[in-house]
């Protein structure tokens, strides 16, 4: 009995495909083509997106890694007011965040060279990044890239700048997100 009514739900099944399959899309022609809607295309040249921006790592003046953004915090205008950096820890566990004003933060876009061998150390002073890869102490409101010729092909920057010690950063106050 029970194999009757599987087979008998199959040939239904089949059946109503077979008819939605067979109609036919009626052309109308009080309607322009899809195709001639609109050709033009927005781009956003030499703009960052943010959902890449987290991660990104962070370095001081002394070109020492300090930590990475975790998060971006904007206000209800849509402008960026503070980044959340992660400093320490390892994959994550005993990260300390903290709370850095956006416009502190300079974004680099070359990546930080090493001039050690690959496989040492990458805190021995050897592979610590050149002291000429960071365009400058993160002073002030200059949000603007270093350059543009490979943030507008990545869509991110290579690292961020701010002025501070991973030390300094691990004794600021910890950010907490408010619930």
């Amino acid at each position: 009995m029970l194999m009757k009514s599987i087979a008998a739900g199959l040939a239904g099944t089949a059946l109503l495909a077979t008819v939605a399959f067979a109609q036919n899309p009626t052309a109308t022609t009080d309607k322009a083509p899809a195709a001639a809607a609109s050709t033009t295309t927005t781009t956003a040249s030499g703009q960052w997106r943010t959902s890449k921006m987290n991660g990104i790592k962070v370095y001081n003046d002394a070109n020492e890694n300090i930590g990475s953004i975790n998060d971006l915090l904007m206000d209800k205008s849509g402008n960026i007011k503070i980044a959340v950096i992660g400093v320490g820890g390892f994959l994550g566990l005993g990260e300390h965040l903290v709370a850095v004003p956006y416009e502190k933060l300079k974004f680099v876009n070359e990546a930080v060279a090493y001039t050690g061998a690959a496989g040492n150390n990458p805190n021995s002073a050897a592979n610590r990044p050149a002291a000429t890869t960071t365009t400058g102490a993160a002073t002030g409101t200059d949000n603007k890239p270093a350059t543009t010729a490979t943030s507008s092909s990545k869509w991110y920057p290579d690292h961020a700048v701010f002025n501070a010690s991973k030390e300094e950063l691990k004794n600021m106050p910890e950010f907490k997100y408010s619930e």
